[in-house]
């Protein structure tokens, strides 16, 4: 990709992320801004995309209060997804530039240059990523079953400006995806880096490699 600012946010609620990009989305359309890319974690989250379906949200409500997960219907495209701590989140804000396309089949294009790019990150651990034709996200062959290990979800809004973006799942705790059906995916499972390393793995390492990756 192109180069742009990074913003490095720490762990900070979905909401707080969630207005944020849609104020840094109106300012790149309006040229205040460049394109850029807010890296962060988030607190224990389940969001709805606009094909999400309660029905895969299996957690019920009192466990979720006991566990602090909060739920939102959101504006991506998807599924219904986790996001927690040891999970790097990364929400690109930049123009997509105007083709010939139709916008929908630039957006397919946007998606498949983010796996590209996460694919490379997961290289530079050892981790061999692909994407998995009829499905977004980056996956991983685990002894012959492959698992998802980034996940992907995006909006682009009239004036092509990209909002939301990828979950990669660093030393994620897993058990909470057992709260949903990823995606709605019922038939293949969701692993980590470090799951797949079998062993914790340095999240600033993570953020320095998406970073650069992106510039």
């Amino acid at each position: 990709m192109t180069g742009c600012e990074v913003l490095r946010l720490g762990n900070i609620a979905y909401t707080d992320a969630w207005a944020l990009q849609r104020s840094m989305a109106e300012e790149r359309a309006n040229y205040l801004r460049p394109d850029t890319l807010l890296l962060l974690e988030h607190p224990h989250t389940y969001t709805l995309g606009s094909s999400g379906k309660l029905e895969h949200l299996l957690m019920d409500e009192a466990e979720r209060l006991r566990r602090g997960v909060s739920v939102y219907q959101v504006d991506r495209g998807g599924d219904i997804t986790y996001h927690g701590p040891g999970q790097l989140v990364g929400y690109p804000i930049r123009q997509l530039a105007v083709s010939d396309q139709k916008r929908s089949l630039d957006v397919v294009a946007y998606v498949r240059q983010l796996e590209t790019l996460l694919i490379e990150v997961l290289a530079g651990f050892g981790i061999l990523g692909e994407p998995l034709a009829g499905y977004t996200g980056v996956w991983v062959n685990m002894g012959g079953i492959l698992s998802k290990v980034a996940a992907i979800g995006v909006k682009v809004t009239a004036q092509r400006i990209t909002q939301h973006g990828f979950a990669l799942n660093v030393n994620t705790d897993l058990g909470y995806f057992r709260g949903i059906i990823p995606c709605g995916i019922s038939d293949k499972p969701v692993t980590s880096m470090a799951e797949i390393l079998g062993h914790p793995v340095d999240m600033l390492a993570v953020m320095d490699a998406v970073e650069t990756a992106f510039i």
